[in-house]
């Protein structure tokens, strides 16, 4: 696949403090990828440098197989044909919806412009407001002004910087999954920037997770959370619990839960004692089931319960539940483990792995 971004071991500091290390990525025409970590990791610099506002220290960016970034080149950001959506939406207060999407296209007659002002203002629901003002929109019309105004040039490529962080957590679900219709719709390429994964997991076809200036994995959402790379985005990413099992006959493993059959992601020597990765959906509730586990913790989330479970031996669990199985807390039910995906790392304060 031909490959529009590409970041090829870039590396930038800060009053030389390392901020980026080396980092190397490619984004494919026609994908959303997501940049995900905490805050200081450096995911919005990498931005930063995309779009041309910092330089690099050592490494390459390229758009289209173009060098645009390098040490000692710096291409301005104008000639990147790069669109940007900021956090603060950044938009014009003496501009209506209207002319602020059209502020970008002064290279078009104005029939082009009023065309395609009307095709974005249909793209993102707000043609009835075309000649309202900011401050007279709700923040998720705000952003899909924003959203509309930089896709209006049609650029190669968007950039998102946490746009969806001054939202409530409703319209930041809402909007997320309406911002990715819109671009795929559009056909955009697009790398966006988040501290929050259901955001990520809700736009992203690929997520990169960062990690002090480095990429951890660079995976789809579906392979971050079922086989996390390390124990960082197995920690990371998801809920879940590390429950500790012996290594045994080739790869199989005994947990308190029982034996866990199936390939483990890596060779285990024979009696390694390793951390076992649970989600709550691995924990399956089961009337039938002999194995028992106390309820220690009870969350209700509308269609279920996510449960803290105690097994006899100690051990901990945790298991989505559908909410009509409504337990005590201190009540005992039955469980039993269904994993498709076997993800497991050396024991805490072992020498194992």
């Amino acid at each position: 696949m031909f490959a529009l971004l590409e970041l090829k071991g870039v590396s930038h500091a800060y009053d030389r403090r390392q901020v980026l290390n080396h980092l190397s990525f490619r984004v494919e025409k026609g994908m959303i990828v997501c940049l995900l970590g905490a805050s200081g990791c450096g995911k919005t610099t990498v931005l930063r440098c995309i779009a041309g506002f910092e330089p690099v220290t050592a490494g390459e960016i390229l758009l289209s197989g173009v060098v645009m970034s390098r040490l000692g080149l710096t291409t301005a950001p104008e000639k990147r044909r790069i669109g940007m959506v900021f956090q603060d939406y950044a938009l014009f207060p003496h501009l209506t919806v209207a002319r602020n999407i059209a502020f970008g296209l002064h290279h078009m007659t104005e029939s082009e412009r009023a065309a395609r002002v009307a095709e974005l203002l249909a793209t993102v629901g707000l043609d009835p407001v075309r000649n309202r003002y900011p401050h007279e929109l709700s923040g998720g019309q705000q952003q899909r002004v924003a959203l509309a105004r930089a896709l209006a040039p049609r650029p190669d490529l968007l950039l998102l910087d946490e746009p969806f962080s001054n939202l409530d957590v409703e319209m930041r679900e809402r909007l997320s999954l309406d911002v990715r219709d819109i671009l795929k719709q559009q056909n955009t390429t697009a790398v966006l920037v988040t501290h929050d994964q259901h955001e990520a997991f809700h736009i992203a076809d690929e997520i990169g997770i960062m990690s002090g200036g480095l990429i951890e994995q660079w995976d789809t959402p579906h392979q971050l959370y079922h086989e996390p790379a390390s124990r960082f985005v197995a920690d990371f990413i998801g809920q879940g619990v590390f429950l500790p099992g012996t290594v045994f006959d080739g790869n199989r493993v005994r947990l308190e839960l029982g034996i866990l059959e199936g390939r483990l992601a890596r060779d285990w020597p024979q009696d390694s004692v390793v951390d076992v990765l649970l989600r709550p959906d691995d924990i399956l509730h089961d009337d039938a089931s002999p194995l028992q586990a106390q309820v220690l913790h009870k969350a209700f989330r509308g269609a279920q319960f996510l449960y803290t479970l105690q097994l006899s031996g100690g051990g901990r669990v945790m298991s989505l539940v559908p909410s009509h199985h409504n337990h005590a807390i201190g009540e005992k039910i039955g469980i039993r483990l269904e994993i498709d995906h076997h993800a497991a790392f050396a024991r805490s304060g072992s020498v194992n792995g």
